[in-house]
């Protein structure tokens, strides 16, 4: 699947909204593949984290900060997927990789997000500019509102970072503000077919019910940076690396290592992950 540019008017849409979807950013064969990797790669399984909703249902996750030569090497580094985050980002500087993540919602027992901001998360790593910081979710599977779809306070990027603090096991903004922000702005549910992409801002209000339906909601989610957006606490340094970009075709016509030589983000470190809010 070639690399195309974003237009002029989804870039307009994205500053005004928050976020753009972009469909079929990934082919049926890519997804088939992705998905594949996903369900039966022994170190993506390994390295799955599990939080609670404040109703006692579990996500996994599984997070890693440097992209490999894995198939999601691949994806994260792809020219359709640097090209329009650079653009999204409207930097000349070098696009960076902060990490990415696996996102396992499972039937019935998939648990449900609290409202937050990535920003809300990231501003405790102090990076500088939340505007040079996105990230982009390539749905794996149907994401619908029967099994828990991303839903978005559209435009809400531009309150700035809200206070976030702890609900359960989650990090969730002030809820004062967010019920604000349902009273003024539109909500959105981001219904998502396999291969579609979602792009958006690090401050815009987001959250996703439990998956109450017979089919899992999986997805992977990358956020990036610029190599100008320095972060005055993050040990991590993928954040600060720019990204080797790799043609399209690789994410089918590649041969792609193992995940297990992944920087995962390891389960002994879980308490790091609650108090930092890796969650989506």
């Amino acid at each position: 699947m070639a690399y195309q540019a974003l237009t002029a008017q989804q870039i307009s849409d994205y500053y005004r909204d928050g976020y753009i979807v972009v469909k079929n950013f990934c082919s049926a064969p890519e997804i088939e593949k992705l998905y594949s990797t996903a369900v039966n790669d022994d170190a993506m399984r390994k390295n799955a984290l599990d939080l609670n909703d404040q109703s006692g249902k579990k996500t996994r996750l599984s997070l890693w900060f440097t992209p490999g030569n894995d198939v999601f090497g691949y994806l994260t580094r792809a020219e359709r997927m640097i090209g329009p985050v650079g653009q999204l980002l409207d930097g000349n500087a070098h696009v960076c990789h902060f990490h990415s993540k696996l996102m396992q919602k499972e039937p019935k027992v998939g648990g449900a997000w609290e409202w937050h901001q990535d920003y809300g998360y990231w501003y405790k790593n102090q990076f500088m500019f939340p505007d040079q910081l996105m990230s982009v979710m390539v749905a794996l599977t149907d994401a619908n509102q029967q099994n828990g779809c991303l839903q978005v306070i559209k435009g809400s990027h531009k309150l700035g970072r809200i206070n976030h603090g702890f609900s359960g096991e989650q990090v969730g903004a002030d809820m004062t503000m967010v019920n604000n922000a349902l009273e003024t702005m539109e909500l959105i549910y981001c219904e998502l077919k396999a291969g579609d992409a979602l792009f958006f801002h690090s401050n815009l209000l987001h959250r996703s019910e439990a998956n109450l339906s017979d089919h899992p909601r999986w997805s992977i989610i990358s956020c990036y940076s610029l190599q100008s957006n320095l972060a005055y606490n993050e040990t991590s340094t993928s954040w600060k690396t720019p990204v080797d970009v790799v043609p399209d075709e690789a994410i089918l016509e590649w041969d792609a290592g193992s995940l297990s030589n992944n920087d995962f983000l390891a389960k002994e470190n879980d308490p790091a992950l609650k108090e930092t809010g890796w969650e989506k």
